[in-house]
């Protein structure tokens, strides 16, 4: 479970990474499409927002990396992959929450 913990910690590291870069202002990381009807005055909230969907699956990722490394246990495999699983699944639905308040839409 070391090498998985590992590998959830590498891509925690890159998302959490390229969430601190939008939501310090660098919104051109987020796609034109997905920003293409956002007020040119609301692209700072929208950057922090989406930026606060990211932070939840590096916050799930991290934790299920934490959990991997007590052990091998069925309880503790189960939840080493449905903690990241739920967190990517919760963080989906802010980034959808989150495309929805400020572009009106996905595209």
């Amino acid at each position: 479970m070391i090498v998985y913990a590992v590998l959830l910690f590498a891509a925690a590291a890159l998302i959490l990474g390229i969430a601190a870069a939008i939501y310090r202002g660098n919104t051109r990381l987020i796609h034109d499409y997905h920003q293409k009807n956002v007020a040119e005055d609301k692209r700072r909230d929208y950057g922090r927002a989406f930026a606060g969907g990211l932070f939840v699956a590096g916050a799930a990722l991290v934790i299920g990396g934490v959990i991997a490394l007590f052990g091998e246990s069925p309880a503790l495999v189960a939840s080493a992959v449905g903690v990241p699983i739920g967190g990517l699944i919760g963080s989906v639905v802010v980034l959808l929450l989150v495309q929805k308040k400020y572009n009106g839409g996905l595209f």
